[in-house]
């Protein structure tokens, strides 16, 4: 199978996809089974979705395994999508793969991801990395920069974090988030939780919730997050502490910043 050029994408279609070729080897497993094995992936950035998911052809995918949909999911995806369950081991999932409307993506199926969903295929690799939750963007930059920035952090006025040594990690599309070495943050003010979320970028965060005294702020569960183990592009950050920007007040170098709006303003439970 050819390789698309890249030069002139990426491309939109009548429907409102973006789309363009990938150069990663994408495999998709449900389990121990491989279902997806692909050279040839096309990223697809739907309407008003910010991350992208992958397509692929036909020729690519375990076709034996799936079925016509027995109860189309109509509206979860963009334009008249023809859907597909997947089975797997005895065991099936509906809805697990839909094909796209437009033309440039005659002949390509896309797929659930887990945990992004709660359905579909459980394990995603690029190249031999295990990646998470969606694709990684490649029009998306992570930088983790130490520094030697004075950071305080506050909660209904009470500084929980102090330090002259953070490490500051740009995200494209995202607030800086500030991570600090744990001795400069008061950590008994806060309890571990069972959270746990997934980043293509940065790996597997672990979380905690405010444990102050009771009235003293009302501050949104897992307001603070660790990476222990970070993916090596961002290692910088291991074992470093951040607060959500959006819910807890951060003074910078004397400069009070204004808490961001973004869909973390609420942080998950």
């Amino acid at each position: 199978m050819a390789m698309l050029s890249t030069a002139q994408f990426p491309r939109t279609t009548p429907q409102g996809l973006l789309w363009e070729p990938s150069a990663r080897w994408v495999r998709g497993r449900k389990g121990d089974v491989t279902v997806v094995d692909s050279r040839h992936p096309v990223l697809v950035w739907e309407p008003g979705v910010p991350v992208p998911l992958y397509a692929f052809p036909r020729a690519e995918i375990r076709e034996d395994l799936l079925r016509p949909a027995r109860n189309p999911t109509a509206g979860a995806h963009t334009g008249s999508t023809v859907f597909y369950d997947l089975e797997v081991d005895g065991e099936l999932l509906e809805n697990a793969a839909w094909t796209f409307p437009a033309a440039d993506l005659a002949g390509h199926l896309a797929f659930e991801w887990f945990e992004r969903t709660g359905r579909g295929l459980d394990h995603w690799y690029e190249e031999e990395e295990e990646i998470f939750v969606h694709p990684r963007d490649p029009h998306k930059r992570v930088d983790a920069l130490p520094s030697s920035r004075h950071v305080v952090v506050e909660i209904g006025g009470r500084v929980v974090a102090d330090t002259r040594r953070p490490v500051l990690l740009f995200e494209t599309g995202l607030p800086t988030r500030y991570y600090l070495p744990r001795e400069d943050v008061r950590l008994d003010l806060f309890r571990p939780t069972d959270h746990h979320t997934g980043c293509p970028y940065k790996g597997t965060a672990e979380y905690w919730s405010w444990h102050g005294e009771q009235g003293e702020a009302d501050v949104p569960p897992d307001i603070v997050w660790s990476y222990p183990e970070p993916l090596p592009a961002v290692g910088a950050v291991k074992g470093l502490l951040a607060f959500y920007n959006e819910a807890v007040d951060i003074t910078v170098d004397g400069e009070r910043l204004a808490r961001p709006v973004t869909h973390f303003t609420a942080p998950p439970s």
